[in-house]
């Protein structure tokens, strides 16, 4: 899978998440009512809107970032084909000799 291809997988859906995930949040907390550390945060509520997606959108893609690489395949980690003969093995794996494997 391309690099590009992964990024889409990640920010996609968590931009998505994080919409859905603001809007949530701010129907029940007013930005005017925040505080941090104690202290009120002095900031316009259009500030506070944007930080809280851009937070919302990190801890996201953190999640989906997560995702994609705990499902990667034992020939992506390991970076070889555990099958000895170069006919039996999958397109894509590094030792099948085919253009466009990894190497």
């Amino acid at each position: 899978m391309e690099r590009s291809q992964k990024l889409i997988y990640i920010l996609w859906p968590s931009f998505l998440v994080a919409g859905v995930a603001e809007a949530m949040f701010f129907t029940l907390v007013d930005p005017a009512d925040l505080h941090l550390f104690g202290d009120p945060v002095a900031v316009s509520e259009l500030s506070a809107y944007t930080v809280g997606f851009f937070l919302f959108w990190v801890f996201a893609a953190a999640s989906s970032a997560l995702t994609c690489y705990l499902q990667r395949s034992s020939a992506e980690i390991n970076g070889m084909c555990p099958i000895p003969d170069a006919a039996d093995r999958p397109p894509g794996c590094p030792r099948s000799g085919e253009a466009g494997s990894c190497r």
